[in-house]
């Protein structure tokens, strides 16, 4: 499971940079309605996420590593509705980024990575939970934990193809910027 952590932290990795990233791009594209004094410490609070999401992943065995997980996921969970309700709103021309017709594409973005969002949250609960049940597998052989573990991983798995879909998805929004 090692590889597994592995794996998890390079996508978190990858997902936490890819926010100020098209933050930072919506700003020079002038869809962002902030100037471009907000970019360095918007990339200050980024860098701090990240610090905090790696302090986690060292950590990750610990009561610790739990603890600073929990207030990553506090973070996902203020995140993930001002995304979610952005992107919509400026979808459907309610609101608060400057787009229209031929940038659609930057608000669809942003509603792909706020699901993506919510999928790193479901296979965060996954991983956290093995924490513990891998204690407990330590322990001796433990049919209803191996069951269980088993389950998650296949629950997880899924989860993973579908995230990175979705991160491939926004990818190509953004590349090929298509309406």
């Amino acid at each position: 499971m090692e590889t597994a952590y592995r794996i998890d932290i390079l996508a978190r990795t990858g997902i936490i940079l890819l926010l100020p990233l098209g933050l930072h791009m919506g700003t020079l594209y002038g869809f962002v309605p902030l100037d471009r004094a907000w970019l360095a410490p918007m990339w200050g609070g980024f860098i701090a996420w990240l610090s905090l999401t790696w302090a986690a992943f060292f950590q990750r065995e610990t009561d610790l590593g739990i603890r600073l997980t929990k207030i990553d996921e506090a973070l996902r969970y203020i995140l993930i509705p001002a995304l979610l309700i952005v992107g919509v709103a400026s979808l459907l021309d309610q609101g608060p980024l400057a787009v229209g017709e031929g940038t659609l594409w930057y608000p669809a973005k942003i509603t792909v990575y706020g699901l993506m969002l919510v999928i790193g949250l479901g296979l965060r609960f996954i991983m956290r939970a093995w924490t513990t049940r891998f204690r407990r597998l330590a322990e001796g052989p433990n049919p209803r934990e191996e069951a269980a573990l088993k389950r998650e991983i296949a629950i997880g798995r899924g989860l993973a193809y579908v995230y990175w879909i979705g991160i491939a998805s926004a990818a190509f929004l953004g590349a090929v910027k298509p309406f």
